[in-house]
């Protein structure tokens, strides 16, 4: 193998920066413009459009390390991988999705929808798919022809006719179909007569279902007639609510949805707008973590549904939208208050952890873990004045960034390089890892880069220059907003459900799923260091409504949620460490560990990890479940500091532990000198 240090294609990644820099006026670092740490601003700002992606990507070597699966997917669509659709779209067999509170199936003619039976057990909330009713429109093929923020459009084919499409949206409790051409479409389960024109329903398992249309049915309530260009609409009514209400909002189909954001100095404010054919108001439903913080004048007291999230409530309008506290961005434990003892004695434990330093990682998800313990310990020497540490980690991290930052670096080498996969859309690393070759758990992986760049280029405006041609195709890859060729918008960030989700094409009958919520709360973190470090405001904003969101709905559907809501009853756990569409599970995909379970979703703990500890009771709670014997146990540092959240005298408590814990209990993306320095800040001891 040839000296891939000496291959770096600095040249076309000049000329792709210099084109960037021209076109966005970025001048990655040392500018005064744009937002404050916070990120303050809203959405409205294309980020990476074609013009200034296109001369970065140019400048990588192309290639797919692994095909997708087969897709249903019009030409010209870019593949939707990590939505809470995408088993739907890829496959050989279409999966079962959740817009909920429906459930819904692509079947050989048509499609199946209901709304999931909750049902508890000891480890897990089930509500899976239900096809209460079903509606054969006489299709041969299925292919999603546009989808957006929370909407999907599925057009249904015989041949090469196109015979209508369906639209389903999340948080819509509406199933709407439009005929191209005239169709019979086939019922499932009769449907009957209601006094209204054009209106039926069936009653099944307990929920009446209506279908609204101008179409004419069958004597058996079987057969439903479309012409061209008539409409279909099945619904589920909510508990509570009124038949007439959902049969006046059915007129009014929804056709697809947007986005809209703001970040202020408190708060972070998701809207969702539900855009609908006619001018009258739709329905759609709000989650858990939404009722508290509605924001607006919309009306949610009509009706509820159950879900394996808690109850949701009923709402009319036009738009859904709600707030989360902010959460600031931040790559620096304060070690301001330490004194001079603990300073020493995190000195000398610098020394001995960058003395014991493993070579870095090679590949995506353990070499950006590795970046981050050392740019975390960088951060620590240089507080407590161990100044050589310091400088010696600074030096061995621009070298190892600057390695994976090479444009042309997988054009010498196999490891330790990203490249573009024109079929996938996306940036992928050689090697990659944990299925990252098939756009598993991107932000996990990147968030990592991401943060070790924002903290090392913080003051070094030349850093984040060099590096900000590949870079910025990391943060491209999970956090382009408006049209682009090149990368689907928002890759793995659900706006509906405030989290990410981490399989890349779902092929599960559960829908997507996602395990590190705390990982997902690290690498919106991470791209809002680099948004600060490179100067881009528009980027800093998106990333802090993702930041403050994506920990808002961790704390609703994984650590904190109300153990008193009816939902938990019959389980017998504290958290949820894998939260699918449409169940939650007490478990992991590595380990059946209790501390396995409470540990992915506390790691890496980093300087936002405070978001964890709002309710000191629960992480004591969180703690006796998951780890009653103590922390020699797997994760056993990261939950010892969280064991930190508890209050000052539970963090003093742990400072001995950590003294004194094993070093195989110490993980690859963290050190004992963080570990201790968390504890001391946690702790606020003055002497």
């Amino acid at each position: 193998m040839a000296d891939h240090r000496s291959a770096r294609k600095l040249a076309p990644a000049a000329a792709a920066l210099a084109l960037l820099v021209a076109v966005t006026g970025c001048s990655f670092g040392g500018s005064d413009a744009g937002p404050g740490p916070t990120g303050e601003g809203e959405s409205g700002a294309e980020i990476f459009p074609d013009s200034v992606v296109a001369p970065l990507i140019d400048a990588l070597p192309e290639r797919t390390v692994a095909e997708l699966p087969e897709a249903r997917l019009a030409e010209g669509l870019l593949p939707p991988t990590n939505r809470w659709f995408s088993g739907l779209v890829f496959g050989e067999d279409s999966m079962p999705v959740f817009p909920l509170p429906l459930s819904f199936q692509l079947t050989d003619g048509g499609f199946e929808l209901g709304v999931p039976n909750v049902t508890t057990a000891p480890k897990v909330i089930m509500g899976g798919f239900v096809g209460h009713v079903g509606a054969d429109i006489g299709a041969d093929s299925h292919r999603v022809t546009a989808y957006d923020t929370a909407s999907v459009t599925i057009s249904q084919f015989d041949g090469d006719t196109e015979l209508g499409a369906t639209v389903i949206a999340q948080g819509s409790p509406f199933v709407h179909f439009t005929a191209s051409e005239a169709v019979d479409v086939e019922l499932r389960t009769a449907f009957t007569p209601d006094n209204s024109e054009g209106l039926w329903t069936a009653e099944i398992d307990g929920t009446t279902y209506g279908l609204v249309s101008e179409g004419s049915l069958s004597d058996t309530g079987t057969t439903l007639k479309l012409d061209g260009d008539q409409h279909a609409s099945w619904f589920a009514v909510a508990d509570g609510a009124e038949l007439a209400d959902f049969a006046e909002a059915a007129r009014n189909p929804v056709t697809g949805t947007s986005l809209d954001y703001a970040v202020d100095a408190e708060r972070v404010t998701t809207s969702i707008r539900y855009e609908t054919e006619g001018d009258g108001e739709t329905l759609f439903a709000a989650l858990p973590h939404q009722h508290g913080a509605l924001a607006g004048t919309t009306d949610c007291a009509a009706g509820s549904y159950s879900s394996v999230y808690g109850e949701m409530r009923l709402c009319a309008g036009d738009t859904l939208s709600w707030s989360a506290p902010l959460l600031e961005p931040s790559g620096e434990l304060d070690l301001s208050g330490l004194d001079d003892e603990q300073r020493a004695e995190l000195a000398g434990q610098v020394e001995a952890d960058v003395a014991s330093s493993l070579p870095f990682a090679e590949d995506t998800y353990f070499g950006g873990k590795s970046l981050y313990r050392s740019v975390n310990l960088m951060s620590v020497a240089r507080q407590v004045g161990a100044d050589d540490a310091a400088d010696e980690l600074k030096d061995r991290l621009v070298r190892q960034i600057g390695e994976w930052m090479e444009p042309g670096g997988c054009e010498v080498r196999d490891v330790q390089c990203f490249v573009y996969d024109a079929e996938g859309k996306g940036i992928v690393g050689l090697m990659p890892s944990f299925g990252s070759e098939e756009f598993n758990d991107h932000h996990f992986h990147y968030g990592y880069f991401l943060y070790a760049a924002g903290v090392v280029a913080a003051d070094d405006p030349d850093l984040a220059q060099e590096w900000a041609p590949v870079m910025n195709l990391l943060a491209a890859d999970l956090a382009t907003s408006g049209e682009s060729s090149y990368f689907p918008e928002l890759r793995v960030f659900d706006a509906y459900g405030s989290h990410s989700w981490a399989s890349g094409t779902s092929p599960f009958g559960d829908g997507n799923n996602q395990e590190s919520s705390s990982e997902a709360v690290t690498a919106w973190n991470g791209l809002a260091l680099w948004a600060t470090a490179s100067d881009q405001p528009e980027l800093l904003t998106a990333a802090t409504s993702m930041l403050s969101a994506e920990a808002d709905s961790a704390r609703a559907y994984w650590t904190d949620f109300p153990l008193d809501d009816p939902i938990y009853e019959g389980f017998d756990h504290t958290i949820t460490s894998l939260v699918w569409g449409g169940k939650r599970d007490y478990a992991t995909w590595f380990s059946a560990e209790s501390s396995a379970m409470l540990g992915i979703v506390v790691l890496p703990i980093s300087p936002v990890s405070g978001y964890l500890g709002v309710d000191p009771d629960r992480v004591r709670a969180n703690l006796e479940d998951s780890a009653p014997d103590g922390f020699d146990v797997l994760f056993g540092d990261y939950l010892l500091m969280y064991s930190a959240l508890e209050g000052p005298d539970a963090a003093a408590e742990a400072i001995d532990i950590a003294r004194t814990l094993s070093d195989e209990r110490i993980d690859d993306g963290n050190s004992r000198a963080y570990m201790l320095a968390w504890l001391m800040v946690e702790a606020g001891q003055k002497g």
